[in-house]
C-alpha cells in the first residue's frame, strides 16, 4: 500500500507541475526533478528506495518505444553517418573522459571511475525526447539529437557490462575481444531481436481489426521485445528500439482511423504518466542518496559539477566537426548545430537506472568502493543536465537561429493542404468523368474541397449524408493520404507536418463513420 500511495502522490504532482511547466512555458521534465527534490526535502517523507530492476522493466519500454516511434526513417537516412560516429566514439570518449576526472577530483578507485564513466556515457532518449517534442528544430537536426540518444545505449551498456565487470572481480583484465564480442552479442542479437518481434506484431495487426485488441498489443510490444532480448541475453533496449522505428514508419498501413486515434490517445496517457512519475523518482532519491554517503565525500556538489563541464566539453569537440553533415541552409554555421546538439545531450533515467543495478560486493564478499558516491555523482549529473540544459535549451535554440518560425511551419501545413486538397478535387472529377458516384454525392464534396481552397466556411446544404457521399468522403481522404505520404517521400513536407495532417485526416476519417 505504501508503494501505491507514492506513486499516486507522484502522478498528482506530476498533473499538477505540467499544467504549470506549460503555463511556464518550460520542460516538464525540469520542474518535475526540482519538485520531486524539493518534496524529498520536506521533513517527514518517507526515503525512496527504486528497484533498478523495476525502471528497466516496467517504465523503460514504453516511453523508449514511444521514442523510437517518433523517429523519422527519411531524415535518419540522411544523418546516418554523424549518429553513427556519435554512438560509438563519443560515448568512448565521454567515458574516458569521465573516468580520468573522477580519479582526479573525486579520488575514485580507476575501476569505479570506468564505472561511473560508462553510466554517465550516454544521453538518456527518454528525456531527449520530452524536451525536444516542444522545439521547432529543423527535421536532421531533431533526428541527429534523438537517433543519437537511442542508439548510443548498447555501447554504453556494454561499456558499463565490462566496467562492473572489472570492478566486482580481483586481478581482473580487460580484454578487448571479449568485449567486442559482448558488444556484438549485445547489440546485434538486441537489433534482431527487435526486427523480428517488428515482423510478428506487423503479421498480427495486419490481420487485426478490433481497437481493443490492437490496443493492448501496442502495449504489450514494448514489452515483449524487451524481455525477449533479455532472455537471449542481448540488448533489450536495442531491440525495443528497433521495434520501434520498424513499426512507427508502417503504422499508417496496418490500423485505420478509429484505431489510430485511440492508440495515440491511450499511448499520450501512459507516456505521460510514466514521464512524470520517473522524473519525480530521480529528484526524490537525490537527497536519500547524500544521506547514505560516507564521511568525507562533503565535495560531491563540485565534483558533480566538474564532471558535467567535462561531458559538456567532450560532447563540444566531438560534435562540431560533425555537424557540417546536418547543417540546415545558407550559409549557416556548422558551431550553432554543434550548441544546439550539445546542449540537448541531456541524461536521465537511463543512467540512473544503471548505477542503482551496480552490485554492493565484490566477488570475494567485500564491500565495493566507492558505490555510494557513484549514486550520488551520477544522480547529481542527471539532475544538473535536466535542470540547467533543460531550462535553458529553448534559448540556446532561439539564439542559435535554428528553430523553425512559427509562420514558417504553418506556411508548409497550408501548401500542404492544397495539394492535399487539390489532388482529392483531381479524384472528384475524375470520378464526374466516369459517372461512377451520384451527381449530388460529387458536388457535396466538391464545394466542400473548394471552401477549403479558398479558406472559406463549408456550410451545409442540409441534404441528408447518404452512403454514396460517405463512400466519396471516404475515398478522397484515401487520396489525400496517398498524397501526404508522397509529399513526405519527396521531402516536400516535414514529419511533424505529416503527422500533423495525418491527425487531422484520421479525426475526419472516423467522424464519418464506417462508409
Amino acid at each position: 500500500m505504501r508503494v501505491v500511495g507514492i506513486v499516486l502522490v507522484l502522478v498528482v504532482l506530476a498533473t499538477t507541475v505540467a499544467t504549470f511547466a506549460r503555463r511556464l512555458r518550460v520542460p516538464a521534465p525540469s520542474l518535475l526533478v526540482l519538485a520531486g527534490v524539493g518534496v524529498a526535502l520536506i521533513p517527514g517523507v518517507p526515503a525512496l528506495h527504486v528497484p533498478p530492476q523495476a525502471i528497466a522493466m516496467v517504465v523503460l519500454p514504453p516511453l523508449l518505444y514511444a521514442s523510437a516511434e517518433e523517429l523519422s526513417l527519411r531524415d535518419l537516412r540522411t544523418v546516418w553517418r554523424p549518429v553513427t560516429i556519435l554512438s560509438f566514439g563519443l560515448v568512448f570518449a565521454s567515458a574516458a573522459a569521465v573516468g580520468f576526472t573522477a580519479v582526479a577530483v573525486a579520488g575514485l578507485p580507476p575501476a569505479m571511475a570506468f564505472v561511473l564513466g560508462a553510466v554517465l556515457s550516454s544521453t538518456d532518449p527518454v528525456a531527449v525526447t520530452a524536451l525536444g517534442r516542444r522545439l521547432a528544430l529543423p527535421g536532421r537536426v531533431q533526428v541527429l539529437v534523438q537517433a543519437e540518444s537511442l542508439f548510443n545505449d548498447a555501447t554504453s551498456l556494454v561499456l558499463f557490462k565490462v566496467a562492473v565487470g572489472i570492478a566486482v572481480a580481483v586481478g581482473a583484465s580487460v580484454s578487448l575481444p571479449a568485449a567486442g564480442g559482448e558488444f556484438l552479442l549485445l547489440g546485434g542479437g538486441g537489433s534482431l531481436v527487435g526486427a523480428a518481434v517488428a515482423g510478428l506484431v506487423w503479421l498480427v495487426r495486419r490481420r487485426t481489426t478490433d481497437p481493443v485488441l490492437e490496443t493492448v498489443i501496442a502495449l504489450v510490444t514494448p514489452y515483449a521485445a524487451y524481455v525477449l532480448a533479455e532472455s537471449v541475453h542481448t540488448s533489450g533496449v536495442t531491440s525495443v528500439v528497433v521495434a520501434g522505428v520498424l513499426l512507427g514508419r508502417s503504422g499508417h498501413r496496418l490500423t485505420d482511423a478509429h484505431i489510430r486515434l485511440q492508440l495515440h490517445a491511450v499511448y499520450a496517457v501512459v507516456v505521460f504518466l510514466l514521464e512524470s512519475v520517473v522524473f519525480s523518482i530521480v529528484g526524490l532519491e537525490l537527497p536519500t542518496l547524500v544521506r547514505d554517503l560516507p564521511a568525507g565525500t562533503g565535495l560531491w556538489p563540485l565534483q558533480a559539477l566538474a564532471l558535467a563541464t567535462v561531458l559538456i566539453a567532450v560532447r563540444v569537440l566531438s560534435t562540431l566537426p560533425l555537424t557540417r553533415a546536418v547543417k540546415p541552409t545558407q550559409g549557416r554555421l556548422s558551431w550553432r548545430v554543434a550548441g544546439v546538439v550539445t546542449w540537448a545531450g541531456t541524461r536521465g533515467v537511463m543512467p540512473l537506472a544503471a548505477a542503482l543495478s551496480i552490485p554492493l560486493v565484490t566477488d570475494d564478499g567485500t564491500k565495493l568502493t566507492g558505490r555510494p558516491l557513484v549514486l550520488v555523482l551520477t544522480t547529481s549529473v542527471v539532475v544538473f543536465t535536466l535542470v540547467v540544459q533543460g531550462l535553458t535549451l529553448a534559448a540556446v535554440v532561439n539564439r542559435s537561429g535554428l528553430a523553425l518560425e512559427p509562420e514558417h511551419t504553418a506556411r508548409e501545413e497550408d501548401d500542404a493542404r492544397d495539394a492535399l486538397n487539390h489532388a482529392a478535387l483531381d479524384h472528384v472529377d475524375h470520378l464526374a468523368t466516369l459517372e461512377a458516384m451520384p451527381d449530388t454525392a460529387i458536388d457535396r464534396v466538391r464545394r466542400g474541397l473548394n471552401a477549403r481552397l479558398d479558406r472559406t466556411p463549408e456550410t451545409p446544404d442540409g441534404t441528408t449524408a447518404d452512403a454514396a457521399y460517405r463512400q466519396l468522403r471516404h475515398e478522397v481522404i484515401a487520396v489525400q493520404s496517398t498524397e501526404l505520404h508522397r509529399l513526405y517521400d519527396e521531402h516536400r513536407i516535414s514529419d511533424t507536418t505529416r503527422r500533423r495532417l495525418q491527425h487531422d485526416l484520421d479525426r475526419e476519417e472516423a467522424a464519418l463513420g464506417t462508409p
